[in-house]
């Protein structure tokens, strides 16, 4: 029973999702930083304080709806800009200093066609 667990446990996809959860999740701290450290007191420089939650719309209270649009966008921005750039910069580079592979060899019939092919065409 403890040697079945075990094997579950080492398997390489519980591994790799259980790394990309914790870095995931250390990820979204310096994001949600970048947002709420640099990006929105910078909004709040620019067009005053960036605050909406006392917003209401009747008796609905929208403002703190409005900011957790705001806060939403601001880390899509965050993540579109100084990491998918980025990386898709990155991967381009990588991708240029690559070798190209080698064509794979022709299958069997394709060799025995293309000599057939040269047998005939000999005068």
């Amino acid at each position: 029973m403890l040697d079945g667990f075990l094997k579950f446990i080492m398997r390489g996809n519980v591994v790799d999702l259980a790394v990309g959860v914790i870095i995931g999740g250390a990820f979204g701290a310096i994001v949600n930083s970048l947002v709420k450290d640099i990006l929105t007191p910078l909004i709040g420089a620019i067009f005053g304080k960036p605050d909406f939650s006392a917003i209401k719309w009747g008796p609905l209270m929208i403002g703190n709806f409005i900011n957790a649009v705001i806060a939403f966008l601001l880390v899509a921005l965050a993540l579109y800009f100084f990491v998918v750039i980025p990386m898709n910069h990155i991967m381009a580079m990588a991708k240029r200093n690559e070798t190209p592979a080698a064509p794979p060899e022709p299958p069997e019939e394709v060799k025995l066609l293309r000599e057939i092919r040269d047998n005939l065409k000999r005068p």
